[in-house]
């Protein structure tokens, strides 16, 4: 469906006479109905505000799309409506309206209203456009602009498509994934794809999300492209690759760096990659090596996204448990018993899990069970197997152990294929069937029962009743430290680093109080930086753009989830003050957590799990719990609306 299909000059109001909301929609349903688009005026109206009661259809931008569809519609039609002065129309961006789009759809018209709204989305997304429509004087300029506009972005899709000369454009392609899969996945992306259009350079970003893969590559998109980037802090299907120009980074650096990332596959600097010639199906190497740290975070990071469903749901369900059995009838009621087990059955997965992919990470499927194996041996201690009745341990490896196992079975492997490289061709199939299992369970079977198990349960030992017996001075400065380190990299390797050794601590003693108040810090830290940008665009609006407020009313939902990531656009738009802010808000936050022992028996779910911290100490320390945030917060949020300058727009704008 083309736009000049659905509008008429019969159907445009050039100024509207109406001052407010209310007015417009009953001065453009009067048109409607005058042009017999519309044979029930109550009927109709009662629909657009049904519409508009469910969210504004006020876009930002200074435009609105009202639309309906019923059987009080007879033809499909946009009907066009400017205001020169600007209505209050409870838009997005909180600033009036000047460009109305009534879309109507008769009942049984097949999507057209979608279609439509679909289409005026993507030619208004031009601001030169919206700014010619709104110095129109007549209905047949209005029409001559939407056909000129729609006629250039048909020769863009075109070009896209490969139907025109843009195959000498250049193309990039890329993945982009973080470890959970919500904010960075498609920040990264986002800024890649911006940063090529400045270049007038394309890109194509394949996402790997909490959704699962998207937007993925194909063969011929691959072929065609002078590079690859990679921005991921976890693992990605890379032998599709293979003999393509390839810059390997973390997601932070597609948010913070695409410039950099893009010029160095333009300008020539990134290493070609090269597949694994044993194993293109499974394995890869690249010419360019990661540094020590950059592959031993890599895949770390591996091995907790795999491990973060098992820690949050079952830690959440158990701490629920806990709840129960306090308030709801005790520990042998149902609902404890069931939620309970449920929790517990799901936790005892998280260690196994981690070592498990950690190990895939470095080693690739073969090092999956040999992973799996030692990450369950490093947590029991005197089971059903007397895994450790050799050392005489009285506490599991654990989380410490789990890692060390997942990195000892994947080197196992890598060292297992490197073994058998040179065997004859008429054993390869041998390999993955019985060689490596049998000798990586071996292995690994011997190096956790003797070494690992007896070392590692020992310092694990040692550190839980380290913790369990700190006194308030100490555990002060840690809670500190932990929740600081949360607005270092909101996401990265220092959030990432205090975030598993509070996990840690809690997966080796779900039932320990020092336990319960590391997780309660680092959640009050994570949360502080979304929550001071919230703070900082709500009442300080001349100290930010129109684009960093609009963001700053999601993060009042995401700080209250405990997703940290709604602070990075302000942060990477000026790291000098945003970042030091946010780490001394944190830092607030977790030294008032230690100082009141507030302990959140759970590993995730920010303030909504905010009745559990009553299990430690009390109810009254929900209380405490909200009180450290927001005091956080608000320190965060005032240091860094105080320092930042006024913005140049004029925010009523």
């Amino acid at each position: 469906m083309r736009i000049k299909d659905i509008l008429s000059p019969d159907s445009m109001i050039m100024e509207l006479k109406a001052k407010n909301k209310e007015d417009a929609i009953k001065e453009m349903a009067d048109l409607e109905v005058a042009t017999d688009i519309v044979n029930d005026e109550d009927a109709f109206i009662k629909s657009i505000w049904a519409r508009e009661n469910e969210s504004t259809t006020g876009i930002g931008g200074g435009i609105a799309m009202p639309h309906a569809r019923n059987k009080s519609i007879n033809k499909a039609r946009v009907l066009f409506a400017k205001s020169k002065e600007g209505i209050d129309y409870n838009s997005l961006d909180g600033q009036p309206v000047h460009l109305f789009f009534m879309i109507t759809a008769p009942d049984g018209a097949d999507n057209t209203h979608l279609q439509a709204l679909a289409k005026l989305s993507g030619l208004l997304i031009d601001p030169d456009l919206v700014e010619a429509l709104k110095n129109t004087k007549t209905p047949e300029e209005v029409i001559d602009l939407f056909e000129k506009a729609e006629a250039k972005k048909a020769k863009e899709a075109a070009k896209a498509q490969g139907t025109s000369d843009d195959d000498n454009k250049p193309l990039i392609v890329g993945v982009t994934a973080c470890i959970n899969g919500i904010a960075h996945t498609y920040m990264a992306q986002e800024a890649l794809i911006k940063e090529g259009k400045k270049r007038g350079i394309e890109v194509r970003i394949e996402t790997n999300g909490s959704e699962g893969v998207k937007d993925k590559l194909t063969p011929d998109e691959i072929k065609r492209a002078k590079g690859v980037i990679i921005a991921s802090d976890k693992k990605v299907d890379m032998p599709r690759f293979d003999g393509k120009h390839l810059v390997n980074r973390p997601v932070v650096d597609g948010i913070n760096k695409p410039g950099e990332l893009i010029d160095d596959i333009m300008g020539g600097k990134a290493d070609v990659y090269r597949a694994s010639a044993q194993d293109k199906s499974t394995e890869s190497s690249s010419t360019e090596k990661p540094g020590l740290w950059a592959g031993i975070y890599k895949n770390l990071m591996n091995g907790i996204s795999h491990m973060l469903p098992f820690v949050i749901g079952g830690g959440i369900l158990m701490a629920i448990s806990f709840i129960v059995e306090n308030y709801m009838g005790g520990a042998k009621t149902p609902a404890f018993i069931f939620l309970n087990n449920a929790g517990n059955l799901a936790f005892a997965f998280m260690v196994p899990v981690l070592a498990a992919y950690i190990a895939e990470s470095i080693g690739d499927l073969p090092a999956l069970m040999p992973g799996f194996v030692g990450g369950y041996m490093a947590s029991i201690v005197n089971g059903q197997f007397q895994v450790n009745v050799q050392a005489h341990a009285t506490s599991p490896a654990g989380f410490l152990g789990g890692i060390a196992a997942g990195f000892i079975a994947g080197y196992l492997m890598v060292g297992l294929k490197k073994v058998f490289a040179k065997l004859p061709r008429s054993v390869e199939g041998m390999k993955p069937m019985l060689f490596y299992p049998i000798l990586g369970l071996l292995f690994i079977a011997a190096i956790m029962f003797y070494i690992i198990n007896p070392i590692f349960s020992g310092i694990n030992f040692a550190i839980t009743h380290f913790l369990n017996g700190m006194g308030t001075g100490n555990l002060v400065l840690l809670t500190t430290i932990l929740a600081g380190m949360m607005s270092i990299d909101m996401g990265g390797p220092f959030n990432k680093a205090a975030y598993v050794f509070a996990s840690g601590a809690f997966a080796n003693d779900p039932h320990s109080a020092t336990a319960a108040i590391l997780m309660a810090a680092v959640m009050v830290g994570g949360m502080v930086p979304p929550f001071a940008t919230a703070i900082g665009t709500t009442f300080f609006k001349n100290k930010y753009t129109v684009e960093e407020r609009r963001a700053g009313v999601s993060n009042w939902v995401l700080g209250f989830s405990f997703i940290t990531e709604g602070a990075i656009p302000f942060a990477a738009a000026d790291p000098g003050r945003v970042i030091p802010s946010c780490i001394i808000g944190s830092a607030v936050g977790g030294a008032l957590v230690g100082l009141w022992h507030v302990g959140v028996p759970a590993p995730h779910g920010g303030l909504w799990v905010s009745p559990l911290a009553g299990n430690i100490g009390g109810p009254s320390h929900i209380l405490y719990y909200f009180l450290a945030t927001i005091i956080g917060s608000i320190v965060a949020g005032l240091i860094m609306s105080f320092w930042k300058k006024n913005v140049k727009d004029d925010p009523n704008e």
